[in-house]
């Protein structure tokens, strides 16, 4: 008697009318949106830094590639003047030192502590890496007359959902709790903090392990097999890396959907076992879809997405063992 009070209750309490699921869907967007914009305007202090560690990939990409030329340090009009300024030791080379590297005429500053991104002294030679007006490719272009703006805009923009992803998360789950049962609504408590930090887990993923291996890839293939300059345009760049940011952010949301699959009973979790074989089908393929025509971005989503199905499996375990464990109790109480 006592369960199926219970039970009515439940069903009493999670019932709303169309209406007042819009009401809800309406206050928490509001409420959202509210949470970003907050988010925003805080990176909005950090865009820079950030763009720069998002640019990071590419430019170790390409200065992989340059070539590295050898001046002779001779007192003779070839070799470069010297000076100190107490921080940074400054070569200028003369022209026909320049002329040799096919470079314009300019200044190479080595920092005192090994600066790599300049130049290095080796012995009696400097080993020039980066030469201005050279043409290097270590910059990223902005074409457009806007491009900058709007992309440190849409930076700043996407920073800020990353950064206010458990208050956005929190109120996701407020609305979808609306329409479970009360004791289902137990789960949200888990749910929040879980899917927020699954989300960021997934966009630092990207940024820190796949973006160096999928950039590094697609560079070194234009120039090894197509002879292509990597001179890639900074909108369309940025654009890439956030957006693949933001896909694996939401891939790896993939336990807390089997989790909640499983606790609504729409699937079981020997049904999953068993359809292991085809689900590593569908990630390969959904990694295909969601990542850039190379295998190095694929698999890399690939192998963690099977992971993560792996770990939801676990949690609906887990959570049926708890939940049995509890009628067992329940049941020798009375």
């Amino acid at each position: 008697m006592r369960d199926k009070n219970r039970q009515q209750d439940s069903i009493k309490n999670s019932t709303m009318s169309l209406g007042d699921h819009l009401e809800e869907l309406r206050a928490r967007l509001i409420m959202a949106l509210l949470g970003i914009a907050v988010g925003l305007a805080i990176c909005l202090f950090f865009t820079k830094p950030l763009i720069k560690f998002l640019e990071k990939p590419y430019l170790e990409a390409v200065q992989s590639l340059e070539p590295t030329a050898q001046v002779p340090l001779r007192n003779d009009a070839n070799s470069p003047a010297a000076f100190s300024t107490g921080k940074h030791l400054i070569f200028v080379f003369t022209v026909p030192a320049l002329e040799k590297l096919g470079a314009e005429p300019g200044v190479v500053s080595i920092a005192l502590s090994g600066d790599p991104n300049a130049a290095a002294v080796q012995g009696t030679q400097i080993a020039v890496t980066q030469l201005p007006g050279s043409g290097s490719a270590n910059s990223l272009q902005a074409l457009g007359v806007a491009e900058g703006f709007l992309t440190y805009i849409k930076v700043a923009l996407i920073a800020g959902l990353v950064l206010s992803s458990p208050w956005v998360f929190y109120h996701l789950w407020m609305f979808i709790s609306a329409g479970l049962y009360t004791e289902e609504r137990k789960f949200v408590t888990t749910a929040v903090p879980l899917s927020a930090t699954l989300f960021i887990c997934g966009a630092i993923f990207f940024v820190v392990i796949v973006a160096p291996l999928s950039i590094g890839f697609l560079v070194k293939f234009n120039k090894a097999v197509l002879d292509v300059t990597s001179n890639f345009r900074f909108g369309d760049y940025i654009s890439f890396v956030t957006m693949l940011m933001l896909v694996f952010g939401v891939a790896f949301q993939t336990p807390i959907a089997i989790y909640l699959l499983n606790r609504t009973g729409l699937v079981s979790t020997e049904a999953l076992r068993r359809s292991r074989k085809f689900v590593v089908l569908i990630i390969f393929i959904v990694a295909a879809m969601a990542t850039p025509p190379d295998v190095v971005s694929q698999v890399t989503l690939a192998i963690p997405l099977y992971m993560l199905f792996e770990l939801g499996i676990i949690l609906s375990d887990v959570s049926r063992r708890r939940r049995e464990a509890a009628a067992r109790s329940e049941t020798g109480e009375r």
